[in-house]
């Protein structure tokens, strides 16, 4: 499987969420068939899936008044929230089957923890669990015959922030009188004592990939051409330019 790098003229520039997701749909359709992975981290941001309604699932004035962005993917599934203290993993292959799809997937990421040390299983369709609790849940949609499947590793993040900035967690949270998400979820860090996450999302790499692509400036021009459908008012279900 082939790492996706960028270019050090681009990996310098710190990017939003979409430039990422623009990324996936051009590996997946403009390079050739083959397995495809690449890790992002972002500021913190809330993404919704490709059919929930933003007023609904995400906490806007939370949000806004935090400086916490909020965007659409193509995938399904429910909101999850990201940030630069947890790696996001982004998997394009072959096929347009989801059930296979997501199997390799996980069976890829929980190996790779496995092989940290950690106690990762597959759990259901599409996440990865230590010792029952949650720490990387995925989403995946098909294009032109391939596949993309992208999740979270949460490395470490911010619980409050978490919490608050989707709606419906927090609502499930209060309904149920859990006192912290952390009794559904679990970070890798406390488990892995003096790894850094930079060590640690290069020891994933290495785990689940055999060579390097590294783009060029010219093929970044092109993600960056695909991004700008992702802050359309029309996909967003929101004006990002109106405070209401």
């Amino acid at each position: 499987m082939k790492h996706v790098i960028l270019p050090k003229s681009a990996a310098s520039v710190r990017r939003r969420l979409p430039f990422y997701l623009a990324m996936e749909e051009w590996v997946a359709g403009a390079l050739p068939e083959g397995e495809y992975f690449f890790t992002w981290r972002v500021a913190p941001t809330v993404i919704y899936g490709h059919c929930q309604d933003v007023a609904a699932e995400v906490d806007m004035d939370y949000c806004r008044s935090r400086g916490i962005e909020f965007y659409r993917r193509k995938s399904g599934g429910g909101c999850v929230y990201a940030d630069m203290d947890n790696i996001m993993l982004s998997y394009i292959c072959p096929g347009a089957d989801v059930e296979p799809t997501f199997a390799r997937y996980t069976a890829m990421v929980a190996g790779a923890l496995r092989g940290m040390g950690l106690d990762a299983v597959p759990s259901g369709r599409n996440d990865v669990e230590i010792g029952g609790r949650k720490v990387s849940g995925g989403a995946f949609y098909r294009m032109a015959g391939r596949s993309i499947a992208h999740s979270t590793m949460l490395f470490d993040t911010d619980m409050e922030h978490m919490m608050r900035a989707i709606t419906p967690s927090r609502a499930k949270l209060e309904s149920h009188k859990v006192k912290s998400v952390e009794a559904r979820i679990t970070t890798l860090s406390p488990m892995l004592p003096g790894m850094t996450i930079e060590e640690f999302n290069n020891r994933l790499i290495a785990s689940v990939t055999d060579s390097e692509l590294v783009l060029s400036e010219a093929q970044v021009a092109e993600i960056e051409k695909l991004e700008q459908h992702y802050y359309r008012p029309e996909w967003l279900g929101y004006d990002p330019k109106s405070t209401t």
